[in-house]
């Protein structure tokens, strides 16, 4: 993984003597709040429901061991012993007081980690597939070409100040595990006829308010090229995108009414006009970074088989370990959403237990998924009954990957400013209506998304059902959304109908599965395929009929 050289670390400090600087005046009331708040912003902490938020920045979602550790000795020390992993990839802690806040940066900072660009009008953390340098499906890492977009973009002058905020993601398969349609920017790594390393550039996709899927702006860009690209796309964007209503500064608002092929066409003039000016890295930074991002020093000599005869074992396997390029090694996914559990949350002694196995077991790496679980990318088959054992002994090994109970939920009316509703305990409400194993298993994947407020940050019109809660006359209440993906066949959750109260959607949910099971066509069709086949008509009328 990517080690800090002397420019990185010199940022990172420059930036936090400066912010504890600010905090220190705003403190002596020295600056207001209304002063302070962008300040603040461009530093990963808001002011919540209850306290101030920080976010920490988890570039593409890699960490190793020793970060880990200290994330929980933030929890420990400065938050209330969790924090909550967010499907940016980043890690949340709701419970922060601004006076230690200067500390806090300092502790981060001793492990090459930071809170800046993960709020605020900017070039936002960027994000990758968590199965990347170790998926079988991949057709190179994609995660050098994320940190030289995490190096251009890192107090990029010209970009610090967006019409709004700006997420890019990055992946290297067709498998699309990181939702890309669904962002600014979404990166494909290809190649073309000759074998040529490349990017297929989607752009204008996002959530919230206005949701829609990102259209391809050029099929190939090569990899010599992607960062002048993006650099055009931002300048578009930058130029054009409107600053007087909050609601339509996307760029996904922009691209929608230019079209794609004015918006194509005013990128590839900008981006010709940007080519005297030598943006794009050198070949030498490329290798160095490559190397950064080498493989694991792997047992050639691993067994690539598995004893299977415990059935807790093989259930937990089935589920949460995928398969590997490298003979005799998996890749295992961390559940953090165990029984009863809110999604995304990790208690202090749990990441540090992690941090443990991941050295011990993973190439010191551990991954944060876009479904706010962990993941350990590089393990020997041969150890992975020994990992299920420590994880299952810490609630970590609930065998629950993409089923009915792997929810999505952002934080919602429990903790933010913004949200109409709660999100979490309707993710725990049907999660436990579905808590029976074998029953999850029949139901097969179904992808739930819960949303507290219309800016969408459980990603509900990415889920296959979506619940999106609303402010009715004073009250929580539920909208019930279907259709939705933010994989490789992306589609956007229409409306169902009416709304619910919080029982009410829980029954809705129930409804709804209930049906499915009984229409779909074949044991293993998904709930999405049925829905897709069948279309809205008859899931509305098991529902409100």
């Amino acid at each position: 993984m990517y080690r800090y050289d002397e420019y990185d670390q010199a940022i990172v400090d420059a930036r936090v003597a400066e912010f504890k600087d600010q905090v220190s005046r705003r403190l002596r009331n020295e600056i207001t709040e209304d002063q302070f708040k962008p300040l603040r912003l461009m530093n990963g902490l808001y002011l919540q429901l209850h306290a101030y938020m920080l976010r920490v920045a988890i570039p593409y979602g890699t960490l190793s061991g020793t970060q880990m550790r200290m994330l929980a000795h933030i929890a420990r020390k400065y938050d209330r012993d969790y924090g909550h992993f967010t499907t940016r990839q980043n890690i949340q802690y709701n419970w922060i007081k601004l006076e230690q806040f200067a500390d806090l940066l300092d502790d981060l900072s001793k492990v090459e980690m930071h809170a800046f660009q993960t709020s605020g009008n900017c070039i936002r953390n960027i994000s990758s597939d968590q199965f990347a340098g170790a998926a079988a499906d991949e057709i190179a890492d994609p995660r050098p070409y994320a940190e030289l977009l995490r190096q251009w973009s890192t107090l990029h002058p010209e970009f610090s100040f967006l019409p709004r905020k700006f997420k890019i993601a990055v992946i290297a398969s067709d498998t699309d595990r990181a939702a890309i349609q669904l962002h600014d920017i979404g990166l494909q790594l290809r190649r073309d006829a000759t074998g040529a390393l490349g990017f297929r550039v989607y752009v204008g996709g996002g959530m919230g308010r206005t949701p829609v899927i990102g259209k391809v702006v050029r099929d190939f860009i090569p990899v010599g090229q992607y960062l002048s690209y993006c650099e055009a796309i931002l300048r578009v964007y930058n130029r054009y995108g409107r600053r007087d209503n909050i609601y339509k500064a996307r760029i996904k608002i922009l691209v929608t009414e230019l079209g794609i092929e004015e918006f194509a066409r005013q990128v590839e003039a900008e981006w010709a006009g940007l080519a005297p000016l030598g943006l794009d890295a050198p070949p030498a930074e490329y290798e160095r970074i490559i190397a950064q991002f080498g493989e694991p020093d792997y047992d050639r000599n691993a067994p690539d088989t598995l004893d299977l005869s415990d059935p807790d074992f093989a259930l937990w396997v089935k589920q949460n370990v995928a398969a590997h390029k490298q003979p005799g090694y998996a890749i295992a996914t961390i559940s953090l959403k165990p029984r009863g559990g809110i999604p995304g949350d990790a208690s202090s002694a749990q990441m540090d237990l992690i941090a443990d196995l991941a050295e011990r077991y993973a190439h010191d790496e551990i991954r944060v998924t876009h479904s706010q679980n962990l993941v350990l990318a590089h393990v020997r088959k041969a150890d992975l009954y020994a990992l299920w054992t420590a994880l299952a002994d810490a609630d970590l090994a609930t065998p629950n990957l993409d089923l009915v109970s792997d929810i999505i939920a952002c934080p919602g009316m429990d903790y933010c400013t913004l949200a109409n509703a709660r999100s979490i305990p309707i993710a725990q409400k049907i999660a436990a209506k579905f808590e029976a194993l074998d029953t999850q298993r029949d139901i097969g994947e179904l992808k739930i998304k819960v949303s507290g407020c219309i800016n969408g940050c459980g990603h509900h019109h990415a889920g296959h059902i979506g619940i999106l809660g609303v402010d009715k006359k004073g009250e929580e209440a539920y909208q019930l959304l279907l259709g939705g993906s933010g994989a490789e066949d992306t589609s956007l959750a229409k409306i169902l109908g009416p709304g619910f109260d919080e029982n009410g959607i829980v029954d809705a949910v129930d409804k709804l599965i209930g049906f499915y099971r009984s229409a779909r066509s074949a044991p293993d069709e998904r709930f999405l395929d049925t829905y897709r086949r069948l279309g809205p008509a008859p899931f509305k009328e098991a529902v409100y009929g």
